[in-house]
């Protein structure tokens, strides 16, 4: 059974949902809406955002979350991304949770960032490191344990 649309008055994304603010419309489903990035980090950058508020990832119900993705693989191949090599263009799918892992807006939302040179697209740092296995697999009991 569906949710009910939930909106939130002052949100940006909510208001262009409602269609009180202009944007760039691309695809739009009964659980989705995308539009094009008014602050692109390359040509091409897209938003998909939820018909449903919610802050983050884990406040959807379950069936707007599962219409995100196939909404991101049609504007793949419609953006000409959809290339089956390792080489050539590529594209980021990236989604923020929280502040502290760079979401600017409270509303979840996914980035679609074609990714066709080096000087365009997202730039990602990551600082990895060589993990412990046994606390790796000490680790991995502990969260099997909350999902059983």
């Amino acid at each position: 059974m569906a949710s009910a649309i939930a909106h939130e008055a002052s949100c940006i994304f909510c208001k262009i949902i409602k269609g009180d603010i202009p944007s760039f419309k691309l695809l739009e489903t009964a659980h989705s809406y995308s539009f094009l990035d008014i602050q692109p980090t390359a040509k091409g950058h897209l938003l998909i955002i939820p018909k449903y508020h919610g802050a983050k990832l884990h406040n959807l119900p379950d069936e707007y979350l599962a219409d995100l993705l196939p909404v991101a693989k049609r504007l793949a191949i419609a953006l000409n991304l959809n290339i089956d090599s390792p080489q050539g263009d590529g594209y980021n799918i990236l989604q923020n949770n929280g502040r502290i892992a760079h979401q600017v807006v409270d509303h979840v939302h996914v980035h679609l960032i074609p990714k066709r040179d080096e000087e365009t697209g997202l730039i990602v740092g990551w600082p990895s490191v060589d993990a412990d296995m046994t606390e790796l697999g000490e680790f991995a009991k502990e969260l099997q344990a909350k999902l059983n």
